[in-house]
């Protein structure tokens, strides 16, 4: 049996009605599993995490996306998190016996078929057909509300759909990658100055981490700011190290970790690495002994 995972990421997260009426549209064929939905009313943005064989993930992503760009129109949305589009990234993860390749080829076929309902659609990371569009904050940069001039500037061709500004959906990025964890560390402050000082402790672009991608974002709701990070290669730079880091860096400031987030599903060995730093379970423990 073949697994893919897809992580669709969608701009709405307050409308729990949209977020609802999308997910039926997702199962409705009932051959893929929905792992996570994770809906966050500051960032107004949901994470809809499934698996299944690659033809039924890319036939329930074209249904999700199709009723998503039916309900959302993001020339009212407002949020914390960055965004450039009503489906703004789906991210194809090969987990088991699927190649890189063959997860590339569902995302061309995925990129294809949004084109064709009108949404510009730029290919990343292992999809990516040029050299400066593998990274998201690249292609996201200036987010929804830079697409006008974007459209305009022949470098900004998408890979599909048309080459002008569609208002209601914005544009979407996809692509076949590594398995990517997204944390999320919340602080018990309101003060933004002290997340952002964080960012720059542990980001790579910044002289952090160098598998770290982050920003701060302030969460009105829960009256706190937050360190909201991906953690590109989980091996290399391990969910520990940077929560440690993190941790200590907050002490200049006298403000402590609230809370953390881990946004949709998370691989199993990134789990072993804590445990055997947290309770220092010898060598002989593996990701065998873990189970559901």
């Amino acid at each position: 049996m073949k697994t893919l995972i897809a992580e669709v990421n969608i701009s709405e997260g307050t409308n729990l009605d949209v977020v609802n009426q999308v997910k039926e549209a997702l199962l409705e064929g009932g051959n893929i599993e929905l792992v996570d939905l994770n809906s966050d009313k500051d960032h107004n943005r949901s994470v809809f995490t499934y698996r299944g064989e690659p033809e039924a993930v890319l036939e329930g992503t074209k249904r999700l996306s199709k009723k998503a760009i039916e309900l959302i129109d993001m020339t009212v949305h407002k949020g914390s998190h960055p965004r450039m589009g009503a489906i703004d990234v789906v991210p194809f993860i090969p987990v088991k016996n699927v190649t890189t390749e063959e997860a590339i080829a569902i995302s061309k076929e995925y990129g294809k078929y949004l084109g064709s309902l009108g949404v510009p659609v730029y290919f990343y990371e292992d999809s990516a057909t040029r050299e400066d569009r593998k990274l998201l904050p690249k292609i996201r940069k200036g987010q929804y509300e830079a697409l006008p001039e974007k459209m305009q500037d022949e470098s900004w061709r998408p890979d599909e759909g048309p080459f002008e500004f569609n208002p209601k959906s914005g544009a979407t990025v996809t692509g076949a990658r590594y398995p990517l964890i997204a944390f999320n560390v919340n602080l018990d402050t309101e003060n933004i100055e002290v997340a952002k000082q964080i960012v720059k402790a542990v980001r790579g672009a910044s002289g952090g981490f160098q598998n770290v991608r982050a920003i701060a974002l302030e969460l009105p709701e829960k009256k706190m700011v937050q360190v909201s990070m991906n953690l590109t290669n989980y091996s290399k730079t391990p969910i520990h190290r940077v929560y440690e880091t993190i941790k200590t860096e907050l002490t200049r400031y006298n403000v402590n970790i609230a809370d953390t987030e881990l946004v949709g599903p998370v691989p199993v060995y990134a789990l072993e690495e804590m445990l055997k730093f947290y309770i220092k379970v010898n060598d002989d423990f593996t990701s065998e002994q873990i189970y559901s």
